[in-house]
C-alpha cells in the first residue's frame, strides 16, 4: 500500500507559480492595462491636439514664495490658489453696490459671477483693515492637501498679427502689504514672434514681463537676470505678502504706483512651487464655457475705501485683450533693489522701508478706526504747544559756556556757536563718511563674502540672528562714532571759549588720548542696555540708563575721567534732571538722526536718483546735523555742571545771565 505523504517543495519547486494563479494575473494585468493605456493614450493626444496646452506646460514658471515655518509667523502662507475652492465655499458672501452690508448670496459660484456685476464684492471671511491671523490660517486651511494653481490664457492682439503673448495668471487670497485687502490677481507674460501657439512651439520667447504692482518688469529671453529651470521654465520671485513677481533675490524698493509705495521682499529661505496648469480657452464665448467666472467684472475682495478695496478680475485688465500694447508701453528693463548697505549705518532707503511701513500701518489703523488718531494726533501737537512755553529761549549767547540756560536757550545758544564757526564743525562731522564706509565694508566683507557668507545663504538675510549680527556690528560702531564726535565737539567748544580758533583735525588729535576711556565707556554702556533690552522690563530701564548716561564722552574728555568714573559721574550729572536731559535728546539727537533719512526719502519721491546717491546725499546730512546735537548736548553738560557746582537756591544773579563758574 502506497502511503500518502505530504509534499514538500523543493527549492526549485517552491518559486513556481501554480498555471491558474500565473493566468489570473496576467489577465489582471491585462485588464488594467487595457483601461490605464487608453486613458494614457488620450491624455496624450489631448496635449497632442491642442498646441496651447502643450506651450502652457512647455513654459509653466516655478514660483519661488518665502519660507513659513509656522503658521501667522514670517514667511508667505498664500500660494496661486484655484478659484474654485472660493466659489461655492460657504464663507464667502456676494455683496451688492447699493448697502456694502446686505449679502446677495452665500457661496456664489462661477455661474452667479458670469452675469458682470459690476461694483459688487466678494467677501471672505475676516476683515482686511484687521486681518490678523484670520486670512493666514484661512489659506493654510483651504489649500490643504491641494495643489496650487495657475491659469494659463493664450492671446494675440488683432493689431500684431505676427506676435503671441503667454500669460500665467496667479490667485492668492489676500494681500498682506502696506495696500492691504482681500484678493490679489498676479501674473507674467512671455511673448513670440509667432501667429499661433503651434508656431511658438517651434520657436522660443522673445520676452517676458512679471508684473509687480501696477508696472511690470521685463527681460529678454535669455537674459542673465532671467533665471530658468529645465531650459524653459522661468523663476518667479514672489514678493512677501504682496506677490509682485521678481526676478531675483532681493530687496525691492518701489516709488511710484506702478512700482508701488514700498518694500518688496523675495529674499529667503524660500519655497519652489510648481502649480498646476489651468489652460483658459481663447476665444471669449469659449473661455465664458469653461469658466463662467471670467464673465465677472466685480470685485474679488471686500469692500473699502482707496487701496484696501478687493481687486477686479484678469478679464478686466489691459492686457487680458491687449497683451502686446500692454508690453510695449507698460514693461520696464529693472526694478530698483536697494543697496545692500549704505553710508552712515541707518540708510536713506532703509529709512524709507520702515517709514512706508509704519505710516501705512498708521493709515489702516485711521481706516480701521479714525477716533483714536486724531485723538493722538491731538495729543501730541499739544504736547510740543506746551512743552515749548515750558521753557526760556534766551538768553542765546553762545560763549562762556559755564553758565545756566533753559534747554530753549541751549538750541539757540547752540545755533549760534554753530554758525559762527561752521568749518570747525562740519570737518568734525565728516567723520561719518569713513565710518559709514567701514561699516559698509566690513559687513559686505563678513556676511557677503567672508566666513560669515555660508550661513547667510543657508539661513537667509532675514534670518533673526543674521540680522541681529549685522545690526548689533553697525549699531555699536555707529554709537562709538557719535561718541567721538561729541567728543571732538566739546573740545573744540572749549577752545572756542578759551578765545582760540581750533580745527576739527586739531580737536580729533586732542581727543587721541582718551581713545580707550571712551570706547570702554561705550562697550560697558552697550552692553548693559543690551543685556536689558531681551526683556520688556528692562527696555524701560535701558532707556534710562541711555539718559543718565547721554554725557559719557564729555565727561571723559573735559574731566579726564576713566570709563567706570564717567558713569558714575554722568549719572550723578543728570539725577534730578532726567525729564529735561531727555526732552532736549529726544529733540536734538533724534531730529539729528531722523532727518537724514527723511530728507533722503523726499527725494527718492521727487527725483530720479539712483538709490545710492540719495543714500550718500542722506549720510552729508548726517554729517551737518549730528555735530549740532553734540554741541546742545555739550551746552546741556555745562548747565548741569553749574547747577551740581554752585549753590543752586543762590545760582541765579541775574535774569539774562545767570551765576557763571569762574574761569579758570
Amino acid at each position: 500500500m502506497e502511503v500518502l505523504r505530504p509534499h514538500v517543495a523543493g527549492p526549485v519547486e517552491a518559486g513556481r507559480v501554480s498555471p491558474l494563479l500565473r493566468s489570473f494575473v496576467l489577465a489582471l494585468l491585462v485588464a488594467l492595462g487595457a483601461g490605464i493605456a487608453p486613458a494614457a493614450a488620450a491624455t496624450s493626444a489631448r496635449v497632442a491636439s491642442d498646441p496651447a496646452l502643450t506651450l502652457a506646460e512647455r513654459y509653466a514658471p516655478v514660483v519661488r514664495v518665502v519660507r513659513q515655518d509656522e503658521r501667522c509667523e514670517h514667511g508667505e502662507p498664500y500660494v496661486p490658489t484655484s478659484v474654485d475652492l472660493v466659489l461655492g465655499s460657504p464663507e464667502v458672501a456676494l455683496r451688492g453696490p447699493w448697502e456694502p452690508q446686505k449679502i446677495v448670496k452665500v457661496a456664489p459660484t462661477g455661474r452667479d459671477l458670469s452675469e458682470g456685476l459690476f461694483e459688487y464684492h466678494l467677501d471672505f471671511p475676516g476683515s482686511a483693515v484687521r486681518p490678523g491671523c484670520t486670512y493666514d490660517e484661512w489659506s493654510h486651511e483651504i489649500n490643504r492637501d491641494r495643489s496650487p494653481v495657475m491659469y494659463a490664457h493664450v492671446v494675440s492682439e488683432p493689431g500684431h498679427p505676427e506676435k503671441l503673448a503667454l500669460q500665467y495668471w496667479f490667485f492668492y487670497l489676500f494681500n498682506d502689504f502696506n495696500d492691504k485687502h482681500e484678493g490679489d490677481w498676479e501674473m507674467i507674460q512671455l511673448n513670440f514672434d509667432a501667429v499661433d501657439a503651434a508656431a511658438a512651439l517651434r520657436t522660443s520667447p522673445t520676452r517676458v514681463g512679471y508684473s509687480q504692482h501696477e508696472g511690470a518688469e521685463s527681460a529678454a529671453w535669455g537674459a542673465a537676470k532671467l533665471e530658468v529651470v529645465g531650459g524653459t521654465h522661468p523663476v518667479v520671485y514672489s514678493a512677501l505678502g504682496s506677490h509682485a513677481n521678481y526676478f531675483s533675490s532681493e530687496l525691492y524698493l518701489g516709488r511710484s504706483a506702478a512700482q508701488g509705495v514700498g518694500c518688496d521682499d523675495t529674499r529667503g529661505p524660500s519655497d519652489d512651487l510648481r502649480p498646476e496648469v489651468s489652460l483658459l480657452p481663447t476665444e471669449r464665448a469659449s473661455y465664458l464655457a469653461a469658466a463662467p467666472w471670467l464673465g465677472y467684472v466685480g470685485h474679488w475682495g471686500e469692500k473699502h475705501p482707496g487701496f484696501y478695496n478687493g481687486p477686479t478680475g484678469p478679464n478686466t485688465k489691459p492686457q487680458w485683450t491687449r497683451p502686446i500694447t500692454w508690453a510695449d508701453t507698460e514693461w520696464r528693463d529693472d526694478a530698483f533693489a536697494i543697496p545692500a548697505g549704505g553710508i552712515s549705518g541707518t540708510t536713506a532707503t532703509g529709512f524709507f522701508c520702515g517709514a512706508v511701513a509704519t505710516g501705512s500701518s498708521a493709515l489702516t489703523a485711521l481706516v480701521r478706526s479714525p477716533s483714536p488718531f486724531f485723538i493722538v494726533l491731538v495729543l501730541l501737537v499739544a504736547l510740543t504747544v506746551w512743552l515749548g512755553s515750558r521753557t526760556e529761549w534766551h538768553p542765546s549767547a553762545p560763549l562762556h559756556l559755564e553758565r545756566r540756560r533753559d534747554w530753549g536757550a541751549i538750541l539757540n545758544a547752540g545755533r549760534r556757536m554753530y554758525l559762527h564757526r561752521p568749518r570747525v564743525f562740519l570737518g568734525i562731522g565728516l567723520l561719518f563718511i569713513p565710518v559709514g564706509l567701514l561699516i559698509t565694508g566690513v559687513q559686505l566683507l563678513l556676511f557677503r563674502v567672508g566666513s560669515l557668507s555660508s550661513l547667510v545663504d543657508s539661513a537667509g538675510r532675514t534670518n533673526a540672528f543674521v540680522s541681529l549680527l549685522a545690526l548689533t556690528l553697525g549699531l555699536v560702531v555707529t554709537i562709538f562714532t557719535l561718541t567721538i564726535v561729541h567728543a571732538a565737539t566739546a573740545v573744540a567748544m572749549r577752545e572756542i571759549d578759551a578765545g582760540r580758533s581750533p580745527t576739527a583735525l586739531g580737536a580729533y588729535r586732542r581727543i587721541v588720548p582718551k581713545i580707550l576711556p571712551l570706547l570702554g565707556v561705550v562697550l560697558i554702556a552697550a552692553l548693559v542696555v543690551g543685556v536689558l533690552a531681551l526683556t520688556s522690563v528692562g527696555i524701560a530701564l535701558g532707556v534710562w540708563l541711555v539718559v543718565r548716561w547721554s554725557l559719557l564722552a564729555q565727561v571723559v574728555v573735559l574731566e579726564d575721567r576713566t570709563a567706570f568714573a564717567a558713569l558714575r559721574r554722568s549719572a550723578a550729572l543728570t539725577r534730578r534732571n532726567w525729564w529735561r536731559v531727555a526732552t532736549l535728546l529726544l529733540f536734538v539727537t533724534l531730529m539729528a538722526l531722523v532727518l537724514g533719512p527723511f530728507i533722503g526719502t523726499l527725494l527718492l519721491f521727487i527725483s530720479s536718483a539712483s538709490f545710492n546717491v540719495i543714500n550718500l546725499i542722506a549720510s552729508l546730512v548726517y554729517v551737518v546735523v549730528l555735530p549740532f546735537a553734540a554741541i546742545a548736548t555739550t551746552y546741556m553738560y555745562f548747565d548741569l555742571r553749574v547747577e551740581k557746582e554752585l549753590d543752586v537756591e543762590t545760582a541765579e544773579t541775574d535774569e539774562l545771565l545767570p551765576r557763571q563758574i569762574p574761569a579758570t
